[in-house]
């Protein structure tokens, strides 16, 4: 991992908050190739840029272009986003977690005559209840123990009636009212099952002090096995009132959105839960400057919002209620083709779930908004209509007029979208004239955004000097992009060219925005040495290869792909060779090789 790069992931953990959630390693392509959970994610994602030998940890850090996280409640609430994530993203570097195996659930079977209570990892919609998730799994046989002892519910498949004429070891141990010998009448057992029920659906506040009493008499008896049943039960009551949010039983496809504002700042946060579990998250931030309406800001942006999503639930939980609700809602229920709810919850578990939401926002919207400093200097610098959200870079790169090459970079945010990076093959311009090839580049990159119809970029850098500067706003006049913020900015004394100010431009090199340039300047001038080194390590393969015969292009275009030097070719097995070029070819490059060593 380069220096560099390791440095601008550490200074980005610098805003995550001490507080528990999940934390994900993304890639070039954006794509999650790590999860992780946390009860510090600052503190936590910090450790990865301590000094280390171990293997998994500088594999993840190489691949790395990008952190984000997900603010939870509590350490436990983290472990349950963890799995859901996993199991949704597939992280490359993430062994465990990865099959279809989740936390315990408990199952209380209702649409049985005689119900009973079992351990599963699966919630279905076959009309029993599912009470969950727990960790660790101990914690879920614990339950089922209890339950047992105070409720007296079955924990058997036995088939009722039966051919039992006795309880089993069971109903001796007193963990069953043996309902299977008719031992307790069907009205008996189904209070008890009532009461299992409230007990498991956290109901349990006189319960846990009834417990608490019996638990101090106990001791004072000093009947302390006795003590320790129900110091368990007070446990598994407290336990079982920590219900999971980001889970649930029943099944829930919904979203939930949180939103923040400040000072013409705003962030929309989405959590997805699909099938009762939250799976993906999603964020929009808005900088206008201005202080909007903030019920026709959520109204626009869940209208933008839907109309890139396929997967519409048929819920919608807000913080507050948008600009013309019901005309919000079916907007959306016509692009999903069905009913959709939206609700403003004030109390309850939607509440608390749209709460977390809101601050996932909230850090979303401190942690952009410091992002943004750097490129609000240079806007302010450059006198920009716009923040330069997205800035362009370009760069040459040729040896004595050979293999003349050029180099686009993508930053957004102030940060590399290598995935848009593109490599150009200088065509129209001999010699080594970088003026003319930088003009070149220029116009095709440009020339293409308008034929495709894409965005453009909020600025575009150059490295070089006036010379490098004018050239590229002659492409963009010609192209009718004479508006587009260009500049350049010159490497010796870190000097910026702007056409308003051709004697240039000297920033302090402490510079937060100086920084942000120099960052694609520097990107732009290594993408485009590594292409130019390249192209002549091609061209020298190639060269030395000339001459064979029945070596054609294809086959040494074959031969570059398979062993991308000559040393490799020359420790190859003949046979090997005789595959992809012929025996005859194989055979005189081999002792071609050998004489010139």
């Amino acid at each position: 991992m380069c220096a560099r790069k390791k440095k601008r992931l550490k200074k980005k953990t610098d805003s995550f908050p001490k507080k528990p959630g999940i934390y994900f390693f993304k890639d070039k392509d954006a794509n999650i190739i790590y999860i992780g959970k946390a009860r510090s994610l600052k503190d936590r994602i910090k450790s990865y840029f301590s000094p280390t030998k171990d293997i998994k940890v500088h594999s993840i850090l190489k691949e790395t272009e990008d952190i984000g996280f997900i603010l939870t409640d509590s350490e436990k609430e983290a472990a349950f986003l963890e799995n859901n994530f996993i199991q949704q993203h597939q992280p490359k570097f993430n062994l465990r977690l990865k099959d279809d195996k989740s936390f315990p659930y408990l199952k209380l079977t209702l649409k049985d005559p005689w119900p009973g209570i079992y351990l599963t990892r699966k919630v279905e919609p076959d009309g029993s209840n599912y009470f969950g998730p727990f960790t660790p799994a101990q914690q879920a046989r614990k339950t089922i123990h209890l339950v047992s002892k105070f409720f007296h519910i079955r924990t058997c498949r036995e088939k009722i009636p039966g051919k039992r004429k006795r309880p089993c070891l069971e109903y001796d141990l007193n963990l069953c009212s043996a309902p299977c010998t008719q031992y307790i009448a069907k009205a008996d057992y189904q209070e008890n099952v009532v009461n299992a029920q409230l007990f498991l659906e956290g109901k349990v506040a006189r319960l846990s002090d009834i417990a608490t009493k019996k638990m101090q008499g106990a001791a004072d008896r000093q009947e302390y096995e006795q003590a320790a049943k129900w110091r368990d039960l007070i446990q598994t009551c407290r336990h079982i009132k920590e219900k999971p949010k980001l889970i649930s039983v029943r099944l829930d496809d919904m979203d939930i959105f949180g939103f923040s504002q400040e000072k013409g700042h705003y962030a929309l946060y989405a959590l997805l839960m699909r099938g009762g579990k939250v799976r993906k998250s999603e964020d929009v931030y808005i900088k206008n400057g201005k202080d909007l309406n903030r019920e026709k800001l959520l109204f626009d942006q869940l209208i933008r919002f839907y109309q890139q999503q396929s997967d519409i639930p048929g819920k919608i939980l807000l913080p507050f209620a948008p600009y013309h609700m019901q005309d919000l809602s079916q907007k959306i229920s016509l692009q999903a083709a069905k009913k959709v709810t939206i609700l403003v919850p004030q109390k309850g578990k939607n509440k608390k779930l749209v709460d977390l939401a809101v601050r996932n926002a909230e850090i979303i919207l401190q942690k952009r908004n410091q992002e943004f400093q750097p490129l609000a200097e240079i806007q302010k610098i450059l006198n920009l209509e716009t923040l330069p959200i997205r800035i362009e870079g370009f760069d040459v790169s040729n040896t004595g007029g050979e293999e003349s090459v050029g180099s686009l970079v993508v930053f957004e945010y102030g940060c590399p979208q290598k995935r848009e990076y593109r490599k150009y093959k200088i065509k129209t311009v001999q010699g080594p004239d970088d003026v003319a090839s930088l003009q070149e580049v220029v116009r095709r990159r440009y020339s293409r955004l308008l034929r495709e119809k894409k965005a453009l970029p909020d600025l575009i850098l150059v490295d070089g000097g006036m010379g490098q500067l004018n050239s590229a706003r002659k492409a963009l006049r010609d192209l009718g992009l004479k508006d587009l913020p260009i500049v350049s900015l010159a490497k010796k004394k870190e000097t910026l060219f702007l056409s308003t100010k051709k004697q240039g431009l000297n920033l302090d090199r402490t510079s937060s925005g100086l920084k942000v340039l120099q960052n694609v300047r520097d990107e732009a001038h290594r993408f485009a040495i590594s292409y130019h080194r390249l192209r002549r390590k091609n061209k020298s393969f190639s060269s030395l290869l000339d001459g064979i015969p029945g070596l054609g292009e294809k086959k040494k275009s074959q031969l570059l792909a398979k062993y991308r030097s000559l040393a490799r070719i020359k420790k190859a097995p003949s046979e090997e060779l005789a595959k992809i070029i012929g025996a005859k070819a194989a055979e005189q490059i081999l002792r071609n090789l050998k004489e010139g060593s």
